[in-house]
């Protein structure tokens, strides 16, 4: 059941990443490294059967590491935003 809460916190502190992104307060890179990566691992576990919370993590994780070099629509942004908040406070 911790588990689930930490996965949760995940979630919200990548969406917060995303949102300082949106206002344009930039992020540590660390930041949107270590988000993108907990991501993508949690993506991961779309082997568990989990397929499309899975896709979600990984579609935010690839949009996080794409704003590093560019810049996104803020439609791109806003979309995996709502989804990571809504998954957080889910769980």
């Amino acid at each position: 059941m911790v588990l689930v809460k930490i996965l949760g916190m995940v979630d919200i502190i990548s969406a917060a990443t995303f949102l300082m992104i949106i206002f344009g307060l930039t992020p540590y890179l660390q930041l949107i490294l270590f988000c993108a990566g907990l991501l993508m691992l949690k993506g991961m576990m779309i082997f568990t059967g989990e397929i499309p919370l899975s896709l979600i993590d990984i579609f935010s994780s690839l949009i996080l590491i794409v704003s590093i070099f560019a810049t996104l629509p803020s439609i791109l942004i806003w979309i995996p935003t709502f989804l990571l908040l809504a998954k957080g406070f889910i769980s």
